[in-house]
């Protein structure tokens, strides 16, 4: 096994990313074309503003092409679905005022903490891992246990993972260690190698006051307005990150090391210290056009050639990461596409 293989390419050709196991095999198909360095601007509608004739988009040399297509499925990161459908004037968007609309509600993120443990004897070598070498306690999660008067509702698991010790971003030190200078650096030798992390990973439930826009002054190179995340933890994020960090600190101490130091997450969210990437909701899937942007397979309430993918279709955030779900989704609508849709054109679902 390789050091360091966690957010970083792959010599080995051994990860399961698009590049190395899609890509090669669309590229050998004669009804496939991929334009790399392009940036779609938006989604093209007919003048009745229900049917999309394709997209614009901008290539490496700053020129705006127009691609017709008679079927559009967005597949960018979840964010970016939501700002296109905004900047494409698709949906109604929400307003938490009102409570009208619906494309940007339901924005959740995740909440995490984590428990450090250090040891004396022991060497863990967290250089070397993989995201699925660990173990995860599952106990606490949804509605795994009793939640009789600690709160909140909600879960998260508890985990050990051996990650990757990155040297430039891992370097956990004990309570009390300087954060910078000689003590530290010698705190970061002394422990580098002796020392494993238990973390937290909770769930987020949407609330009215949580969701994205298109912001109204800054924009990007293209003068599109850029998207703006209004985002805060509310109190049952933090009871309950709390009690799962509480369980945390207790494996830890289980564990019988030199000690532990508890980093809990406190206060109003912050985008400065890494926490996770898995951004849900703001083009959220249901059975009724009022309160959803998409229907069961994905397929826009609003333009019925249209489909959305991805985990801006939660309507919440488990304590799970989303991604086994977002692909079970995936193949869910594009099995709707294939056998239904192409056959008949329109809607799947009557609103």
């Amino acid at each position: 096994m390789r050091g360091f293989c966690e957010k970083y390419a792959c010599g080995n050709y051994s990860k399961a990313s698009p590049q190395t196991t899609i890509l090669p095999v669309l590229m050998r198909k004669d009804n496939f074309e991929l334009r790399t360095e392009c940036e779609v601007l938006k989604v093209n509608l007919d003048s009745s503003g229900r049917q999309a004739t394709g997209v614009t988009y901008v290539d490496a040399q700053g020129q705006e092409w127009e691609q017709p297509a008679q079927l559009v499925i967005l597949c960018a990161f979840a964010l970016h679905n939501v700002r296109l459908l905004l900047l494409s004037e698709i949906g109604q968007p929400y307003d938490p005022d009102t409570q009208t609309g619906t494309v940007g509600k339901n924005y959740a993120y995740q909440i995490v903490s984590a428990v450090d443990v250090f040891f004396d004897d022991v060497l863990t070598n967290t250089f070397i891992g993989a995201g699925s070498l660990g173990m995860g306690i599952d106990e606490f999660n949804g509605d795994n246990f009793d939640h009789t008067g600690l709160g909140f509702i909600g879960g998260g698991y508890i985990a050990l993972w051996t990650t990757n010790g990155r040297p430039i971003e891992t370097h956990p030190t004990p309570e009390g260690t300087p954060k910078w200078g000689s003590k530290w650096k010698r705190a970061v030798v002394e422990n580098y190698l002796k020392q494993c992390a238990i973390s937290t990973h909770g769930a987020v439930m949407s609330h009215r006051g949580n969701y994205l826009d298109l912001d109204p002054s800054y924009r990007d190179v293209h003068g599109q307005p850029l998207m703006r995340l209004t985002f805060d933890y509310t109190d049952n994020e933090h009871r309950m990150s709390d009690y799962l960090t509480d369980r945390a600190a207790d494996i830890g101490r289980a564990m019988k090391p030199r000690e532990i130091k508890v980093s809990r997450r406190e206060g109003h969210y912050s985008t400065v210290p890494y926490q996770t990437t898995h951004n849900t909701g703001g083009a959220i899937m249901g059975a009724d056009p009022k309160s959803s942007v998409v229907n069961r397979y994905l397929q826009s309430w609003d333009v019925p050639n249209l489909f959305v993918m991805g985990a801006c279709a939660f309507p919440q955030n488990p304590g799970y990461n989303p991604t086994g779900t977002v692909g079970a989704l995936t193949y869910w609508a594009a099995d709707a596409i294939r056998n239904q849709y192409l056959k008949r054109p329109g809607p799947l679902v009557q609103a």
